[in-house]
C-alpha cells in the first residue's frame, strides 16, 4: 500500500490530537536485553521449486473421556428411585471457593484410591431469599463445580455427574459416578 504524506492541516490536527491523549495507566517499562540478539542466518535461495511432503505432525493424544449424559438403564432406575447408596460423601457448602476446590480434589483422590463407585458431593442450595425472588440462582460452589470437574486430574475417571435424589440433598447435591479401575 502506498502511503501518502499528510497535508499541513492534517499534520496540525494529528499533532493536536496526539497531545490531548493521556494513557490510561503508566506505561510498563520493557525489560532490557542483557545479551545481544542472536544473528539470523539468511535462508538459502532454492535453485528450483520442488513440492515436498511435510513431515507427519505429532501424534494426537487420545481424546479424554467425558462424563456421560445418560448411563445404562440400571443406573438410571437406581438414581431416579433413590436406591443408589453413595460409598463416600463430602460436604462443600460453607467453604470458600478455593477450600471447596481443594476438598473436592482430595475427596476424589480418596474415593478413587478406595475403589468407590459413587461419591455424593453436597454443594448446598442458594439462600431461600434469593430462591423466592422469582429469579433462579445457583450458589457459587455449584456454579464452579462443573469447571472444577472438567479440569480435574481425575476427569477421565468420572463416568457421570447427576443431580442427587431428594433423600440425599436433591438439587443441593450431586452424585459423581466413578469409572472402575482399568
Amino acid at each position: 500500500m502506498v502511503r501518502r504524506r499528510l497535508s499541513v492541516e492534517e499534520e496540525a490536527l494529528w499533532t493536536a490530537l496526539t497531545r490531548s491523549v493521556r494513557p490510561i495507566r503508566a506505561p510498563v517499562p520493557m525489560p532490557s536485553l542483557r545479551h545481544a540478539p542472536l544473528p539470523v542466518a539468511p535462508l538459502p535461495t532454492p535453485a528450483k521449486k520442488r513440492l515436498t511432503v511435510p513431515p507427519p505432525g505429532p501424534v494426537a493424544a487420545p481424546p479424554q473421556r467425558a462424563p456421560a449424559a445418560m448411563l445404562d438403564n440400571g443406573w438410571e432406575r437406581r438414581i431416579r428411585s433413590g436406591a443408589i447408596i453413595p460409598e463416600m460423601s463430602i460436604d462443600l457448602h460453607g467453604h470458600s471457593l478455593s477450600a471447596a476446590h481443594a476438598r473436592l480434589n482430595h475427596a476424589l483422590s480418596a474415593a478413587l484410591a478406595q475403589g468407590a463407585r459413587v461419591l455424593l458431593v453436597v454443594t448446598g442450595k442458594p439462600p431461600k431469599a434469593a430462591a423466592s425472588g422469582g429469579e433462579a440462582r445457583r450458589g457459587a460452589i455449584r456454579g464452579e463445580i462443573g469447571h472444577w470437574l472438567e479440569t480435574s486430574p481425575y476427569a477421565d475417571r468420572i463416568a457421570s455427574v447427576r443431580v442427587a435424589h431428594p433423600r440425599h440433598g436433591g438439587t443441593g447435591a450431586l452424585y459423581l459416578i466413578l469409572r472402575r479401575k482399568k
